[in-house]
């Protein structure tokens, strides 16, 4: 009977050890990204207790944005933020060097980094562009994400006042649709009024 308990012990671990992921030597990861080695080992300690396999799926990804936002649904707008990692390995899994490198461009990359980033979340079909359902999908997921605890309170249709109320701004060719030019020079002529908008998109 032990015998046997073993045997499937091991056949446990021999599976454990197949599907977990193991990241890039710390040097590596270093050079790759902005961030220290201190900052990685925690960053990586943090990651493997919430992902043990070193690998993080959509659901899992949405269940620990979700404990940042209690007070509301963070479900949308992480799929959203998850859906900005263009080339994931893995079965649609997200390993941590993807996670620090998306992570380490837009908390200290340039600053046009960071708005390529802001820009390809809104661009969900990814054609190069934002159209208006595009920026009001993102801006109600943010809305439903904050929940009650936004000032003041929002509705449905306050997203899309929103909405109304910026894009023919950034639109400058009215053309309807939002290239990354016209973003990046609507954000980079006020930061105040591009934090209006902006201000959650690196929440990570």
């Amino acid at each position: 009977m032990f015998g046997g308990n073993k045997k499937e012990k091991e056949g446990e671990e021999e599976q454990s050890h197949v599907t977990r992921y193991k990241p890039e030597r710390l040097d590596a990861l270093c050079k790759a990204t902005n961030f220290t080695r201190k900052e990685i080992r925690l960053m990586y300690q943090g990651f493997k207790q919430e992902c043990p396999t070193g690998m993080v799926s959509e659901d899992a990804f949405k269940d620990i944005f979700s404990q940042f936002f209690p007070q509301g649904d963070a479900t949308r707008y992480a799929h959203y933020v998850f859906s900005t990692f263009k080339q994931l390995s893995h079965g649609g899994a997200l390993t941590f060097e993807q996670f620090i490198s998306l992570l380490s461009s837009i908390s200290r990359g340039p600053v046009t980094e960071k708005l390529k980033w802001i820009f390809d979340l809104y661009d969900i079909n990814g054609d190069g562009f934002i159209s208006k359902q595009e920026m009001l999908h993102v801006v109600s997921s943010i809305y439903e994400m904050l929940g009650q605890y936004t000032e003041p309170v929002v509705h449905e249709h306050s997203a899309r006042e929103h909405v109304e109320r910026i894009f023919h701004h950034i639109d400058t060719n009215q053309d309807g649709l939002i290239s990354f030019e016209e973003f990046k020079e609507w954000c980079q002529k006020d930061e105040k009024r591009s934090k209006s908008l902006f201000q959650l998109d690196t929440v990570m």
